[in-house]
């Protein structure tokens, strides 16, 4: 809790791109928080950094030199793929910090951040903003009230309507970057479903491809844009109209897993880069009747109920409308960073977990293993119990072990 006399918390910032407004919620010099070290390779996203934090910011290209500095934690918002190493050696330095998801690229390096966490002592968040989104906790709220029994399938199909504008036409669309979007964009969801039902995937197959983006020729070298800058809505449609993809595309942009959980629950994720529309639809399944989600924000949002059996009927026996609050990702991104900014300052329990966002991209990874290798079966370790009970604990040094 912060009052009258209590000193800002010294934040720095590694990655100014699209997500780097997370800083921005977070930058309330004298009520709180104030980003005080930022960190880019690109010149021209430092040169502008102090218009957006003030004339005496701190900037460097190296996000070695934060660890020589004296911060209460920083912001890592780099590409995914740079996530694993600069969050090793932040935390390695005693820094406790904010990796945007996914965690990692691989199960490996999520695994490797873990027990750097737990080795140092320093706190551990993981950005899943989708866990403060209103439709999401209506959906969670409901399944723990019993709405409709016992879980038992989850279902999420995925349409990424901006996805051509949004993942290939910059470092997300080449594979070393990020495993692949079922991984990258999937991410969030897979959290959601292990979040909804209760357990963590332990054998999934994928299957998908490189079935529209793969077929467009006109390509250019990223000249540092972000993509605010060159996406376009209204004119880059239909699909196989854009122009100006990354010289590398080598990811899925249609893809799709069957997970098996360690709960007995099934699950399966459907993912489509080349939709006319953009939201994200679940449907729970539970001993008792069914949830579904119509909208995940804005206006007409609502989560429907059905308990009662029968042909098909769009009136539900309980609909739950969704309020979406002001900010980004509906209102989740300001829930999030306070989230972060009360666990730096008071080690406050949070709805996001360091070890569902490894399991999160485990899940990922290994259902884009199994894509590209003829759909065969992969199964998916846990995490070590030593690391598992260490976090579930809250990140304290002092539990048994």
């Amino acid at each position: 809790m912060t009052g009258v006399g209590t000193p800002d918390l010294r934040l720095g910032v590694v990655g100014l791109g699209m997500r780097s407004d997370l800083a921005e919620l977070a930058h309330r010099p004298g009520a709180g928080s104030r980003v005080t070290v930022v960190c880019d390779r690109d010149p021209r996203r430092l040169a502008g950094a102090r218009d957006r934090f003030g004339p005496d910011i701190v900037a460097t290209d190296d996000h070695r030199a934060l660890t020589g500095l004296d911060l209460d934690a920083v912001f890592v918002l780099s590409p995914d793929h740079t996530h694993e190493q600069i969050g090793v050696d932040l935390l390695g330095a005693g820094l406790p910090i904010f990796v945007e998801k996914p965690l990692a690229i691989t199960t490996e390096g999520c695994d490797r951040l873990l027990s750097a966490a737990r080795a140092s002592g320093a706190g551990l968040y993981v950005g899943h903003n989708m866990r403060h989104m209103p439709v999401i906790t209506a959906m969670r709220d409901l399944i723990v009230s019993g709405a409709i029994g016992e879980v038992k399938a989850i279902w999420c199909r995925h349409f990424v309507g901006n996805g051509g504008d949004f993942y290939f036409k910059d470092w997300h669309a080449d594979r070393r970057n990020t495993t692949g979007l079922l991984l990258q964009k999937g991410a969030h969801d897979l959290d959601v479903i292990h979040w909804l039902a209760g357990g963590y995937t332990r054998r999934v197959t994928g299957m998908g491809g490189l079935v529209v983006y793969g077929r467009i020729s006109d390509r250019r070298v990223p000249g540092g844009e972000l993509m605010i800058e060159w996406l376009d809505p209204e004119n880059n449609w239909p699909p196989l109209s854009q122009t100006g993809l990354n010289p590398v595309v080598d990811v899925e942009d249609l893809s799709m897993v069957h997970m098996q959980l360690d709960n007995g629950v099934y699950a399966s994720y459907e993912q489509c880069h080349f939709t006319p529309d953009y939201w994200r639809n679940y449907t729970v399944i539970g001993t008792g009747g069914r949830l579904e989600n119509f909208g995940d924000g804005g206006d007409g949002t609502v989560v429907k109920v059905w308990n009662r059996r029968g042909d098909y009927r769009p009136e539900a026996d309980l609909v739950i409308p969704i309020k979406t609050p002001e900010g980004t990702h509906g209102g989740a991104d300001p829930l999030l960073v306070e989230e972060f900014l009360g666990f730096v300052r008071d080690g406050r329990r949070t709805l996001t977990s360091p070890v569902a966002a490894r399991e999160a991209v485990a899940t990922g990874y290994a259902a884009t293993v199994s894509l590209r290798d003829g759909s065969r079966p992969v199964d998916i370790a846990p995490v070590p119990d030593d690391l598992a009970e260490y976090f579930a604990a809250g990140q304290r040094k002092d539990i048994d072990r």
